[in-house]
């Protein structure tokens, strides 16, 4: 066929659920799934359980979650312990040094609810800052992308709503093997290693997080005692000796000493929000989202402009559904463009973005023979990144999807003293254009990138997931419950079917989209017939790729007539579903 093939052990982790059935095409047991679109083989099954459920992108965190299930606690409990311990063993990802978000389905009120614990940037930091500093743009890496980090306020603030432990409890199995180690995974560890570069940059970073200037190997044993220190903190002292103790005034003292702008005002006024999640209808089944200044109303976008189509008929890898995709996307991300950023600051038309009279509009605008190039940003009538995803279900069927990142990997590449996390850059995603929702002001949250979801139908949780990976995430949102609910595909092979990634549309801190619309990368499993197909409707087509730049997925569907879970989890990363 002409395109990359991988060695042998990844084909079988790309390989798709046996006996899964794609538009009339049945595989044999270990056969393959094959048109002339695309090809891809049987692999995992789901895992399923009857109790409860924890996937995450490494099996310590998983184990961890559902160790915490055992002993009694709920979904809140298992995902702050998982996520805690994610922040010790895949630091260049996530940590207490980031943001978090959360959508979590309440058994008891039986009702979804949003917290944003994202934070916010210095009261000292201002756009004539970097006006004077000769700064056309906010840098990646060092003090200056700093903004407040929310992670730890969200993770009482959910354990105080829903949670049956405290943080002595939750952070008990992340402290133990921060002191005492643990073995470095393969992907972890090339990641780490290729950051250690700008780890080296910052002394506190490359002690830290470094061997001898190197990052670990795979299978060195790595031991983090600062780390072990700020948890037990936070488990004595809960969410304020973060904010108001001894870790923000090493950070601020730092941050002072090393041309940032945080004082102990930005972390002590820190809170997190409740918000209202929102919604579409794609055939049946509810997606739900986090508003703005998160990016996941773009899903909610897409897929109401997909629903005008039978994408159902073309079946998996059909140029003209990738084709409708891949548009649906560019007229969604030039919305995001112009329109997401933090609500408080902006008057947002979001329920006129996620209508299904705007997703009219702006369907009326993709040409099925060609390709957009130059997408505006529509009229709905105003009045890199390194990230974690889990999701936990437990056995009364509450429901946590929780997304925590750093943002690049490794974040600002910043340890302030001996705290033993990095801070993330999030603060690079402000725009400095006056004019831009999104521009920098005092105390304001950024644009965000990462967003978890829930799927709900007839009024009940049905699909608690998420895709995680920067600008791909709502576009993996997307794809995988397309290939859920138009394609049939179980929870496992879902993730696993092989995704398309455009890149190149407008970005939220003032970039404009590139003039030739964009790359559509493609992994691997496409078949050239499906490139050229592509390219023939003018699309920049890349095949041949693989990996997590396509995403990184954990997803627990709930059967409420077997009265059983199925959990599946990313073949892309170190990624662990388990269930009891």
């Amino acid at each position: 066929m002409g395109r990359f093939l991988p060695p042998a052990g990844v084909w079988m982790l790309i390989m798709v659920a046996a006996g899964a059935t794609f538009m009339g095409l049945t595989s044999p047991a270990l056969g393959e799934v094959h048109n002339q679109w695309i090809s891809f083989k049987p692999g995992r099954s789901a895992v399923v359980a009857r109790h409860g459920a924890v996937s995450t992108s490494h099996p310590l965190a998983s184990q961890v979650g559902l160790e915490i299930l055992k002993k009694g606690g709920n979904a809140a409990d298992a995902a702050v312990a998982a996520n805690a311990m994610l922040g010790l063993i895949e630091p260049m990802s996530c940590g207490i040094g980031g943001d978090l978000f959360v959508l979590y389905w309440d058994a008891q009120t039986q009702k979804l609810y949003g917290l944003n614990a994202s934070g916010r940037s210095p009261y000292a930091l201002s756009r004539e800052v970097f006006k004077e500093k000769g700064m056309s743009e906010i840098p990646i890496e060092g003090p200056l992308a700093w903004s407040v980090p929310g992670a730890v306020r969200g993770w009482e603030d959910l354990l105080d709503r829903f949670g049956t432990m405290g943080f002595d409890e939750v952070l008990a199995p992340a402290i133990e093997h921060a002191e005492n180690g643990f073995p470095v995974s393969p992907r972890i560890g090339a990641s780490w290693r290729g950051a250690a570069e700008g780890l080296r940059l910052w002394n506190d970073s490359a002690a830290t997080y470094l061997f001898d200037g190197r990052g670990p190997a795979t299978g060195e044993i790595f031991r983090n005692p600062n780390l072990a220190r700020s948890y037990r903190a936070i488990a004595q002292g809960g969410a304020d000796a973060f904010y108001k103790g001894s870790i923000a005034q090493t950070i601020v003292a730092f941050s002072q000493a090393n041309g940032g702008y945080f004082s102990l005002r930005d972390f002590a006024d820190h809170e997190s929000t409740w918000v209202e999640p929102v919604s579409t209808n794609y055939r049946g089944y509810e997606l739900w989202e986090i508003p703005p200044n998160g990016q996941g109303i773009s899903a909610l976008q897409i897929l109401n402009i997909l629903e005008g189509y039978d994408i159902a008929s073309l079946g998996p890898g059909h140029p003209d559904y990738i084709h409708l995709y891949t548009e649906a996307k560019k007229l969604a991300y030039a919305d995001r463009a112009k329109f997401y950023a933090d609500p408080a600051f902006n008057k947002l038309p979001i329920a006129e973005l996620i209508s299904k009279e705007y997703a009219a509009k702006r369907r009326a605008l993709i040409d099925m023979s060609k390709a957009l190039v130059g997408v505006p940003a529509g009229d709905p009538k105003l009045a890199h990144g390194d990230t974690i995803y889990l999701s936990v279900v437990d056995k009364d069927r509450n429901a946590c999807s929780l997304i925590q990142s750093n943002y690049y990997g490794f974040g600002s590449k910043v340890v302030p003293g001996d705290v033993g996390f990095v801070i993330q850059n999030r603060g690079s995603q402000f725009a400095l254009d006056p004019d831009h929702f999104n521009t920098l002001e005092p105390h304001k949250r950024p644009f965000h990138t990462i967003i978890p979801a829930m799927v709900t139908k007839d009024g009940k949780p049905w699909l608690c997931y998420g895709v995680m990976g920067g600008d791909m995430q709502p576009q993996g949102h997307v794809q995988v419950l397309i290939n859920l609910v138009d394609f049939g595909m179980d929870v496992q092979a879902a993730g696993d079917a092989p995704r398309v990634r455009h890149d190149g549309s407008a970005t939220p801190t003032g970039q404009s989209e590139t003039p030739h619309g964009g790359t559509l990368l493609m992994e691997w499993n496409f078949s050239d017939a499906a490139l050229e197909a592509l390219r023939a409707k003018g699309h920049r087509v890349q095949g041949g790729g693989f990996g997590l730049g396509f995403g990184g997925y954990q997803g627990i569907l709930i059967d409420w007539k077997l009265g059983t879970l199925q959990a599946g989890s990313e073949l892309r990363n170190d990624g662990m579903a388990v269930g009891y």
